[in-house]
């Protein structure tokens, strides 16, 4: 009951851009644990399996308490709720610069950070930067789009499998991040068409929901396919990976910016939309300090 509990934290924090699952899958203590039973499931698949399932069926219920709510306050209230999303992914610098700490300064590794910052915000150009709430693809309609889920599946988790990183602002990056939480969104709908017997309304919402089913096994690679990868850098290489992740945030920012303060910000009234997205900025920012705790290996 207490890992469901801690997944359904993480859950939520996979929702909301700007938080990261990853980070509080280390402040609930477990993201060591994930990687080790991911990359070692086969050694003992049974104990991996129990240890693995009530965090994900926590996860999927924390994702589908609150997707349908963060999409509709980004929708109505992008200032606000963008400049919270900004804080949130700028509180993470504590806990990074702990990471960086932990190896001494080379200047060399200034390229890292400019290498995380143009991969990312390179491919954002190359995606765009619409807002949160563009649903790019409403239904699976063919194998592109499926491709497509894939990708964004891969991508999402590969990149949120590096503590401090939001699977939600990767999303955003290449414009996918309304597609697939109104994809998870749909599940609700589709449920109550059946439960009323409304069978094109079930239709109509599997439609959106079939999205997942590339997503998830684009995710399931993704989380494979970097976990070993991952586990390996970060025992070895972790102040390195982390000044990467430095670019990382910062290209972060710069498209939520772009995403979801620029297009809504106001033709007058300066005064007002700047006090209200410094104030949700720094709410954003005490959050993720409060909730970064570091673990009892960092205390060591």
């Amino acid at each position: 009951m207490l890992n469901f509990v801690k997944g359904a934290i993480i859950g939520i924090a996979l929702v909301i851009p700007g938080l990261s699952g990853s980070i509080f899958a280390v402040v609930v203590g477990l993201y060591d644990r994930l990687l080790n039973a991911v990359n070692h499931f086969r050694d003992d698949p049974k104990k991996n399996m129990r240890f693995l399932t009530p965090i994900g069926l926590g996860a999927v219920i924390g994702i589908l308490l609150s997707t349908k709510a963060v999409l509709v306050i980004t929708t109505r209230w992008p200032l606000p709720s963008y400049g919270f999303f900004i804080g949130l992914v700028l509180g993470i610098g504590p806990f990074i610069y702990r990471k960086l700490t932990t190896k001494k300064f080379s200047w060399w590794y200034l390229l890292l950070v400019v290498f995380g910052f143009v991969a990312i915000y390179g491919l954002a150009k190359l995606g765009g930067t619409d807002p949160e709430n563009l649903i790019a693809i409403k239904r699976l309609t063919s194998v592109s789009d499926a491709g497509v889920m894939a990708f964004a599946g891969v991508f999402a988790v590969s990149l949120m499998a590096i503590p401090g990183i939001s699977g939600s602002v990767m999303l955003m990056v290449i414009d996918q991040y309304g597609t697939v939480y109104n994809a998870v969104g749909q599940l609700g709908d589709a449920a109550r068409a059946a439960a009323s017997g409304n069978w094109p309304a079930f239709h109509t919402a599997m439609g959106s929901v079939a999205l997942l089913l590339p997503f998830m096994i684009g995710a399931a690679a993704g989380l494979i396919a970097v976990a070993k990868l991952m586990a390996y850098l970060l025992a070895h290489f972790e102040a390195q990976v982390y000044y990467a992740v430095c670019g990382i945030v910062l290209a972060a920012v710069v498209i939520l910016i772009e995403a979801g303060i620029a297009p809504y910000w106001p033709a007058t009234d300066h005064f007002g939309a700047i006090a209200m997205v410094v104030i949700s900025l720094v709410i954003g920012v005490l959050a993720t300090i409060f909730l970064d705790k570091p673990d009892a290996d960092e205390k060591k």
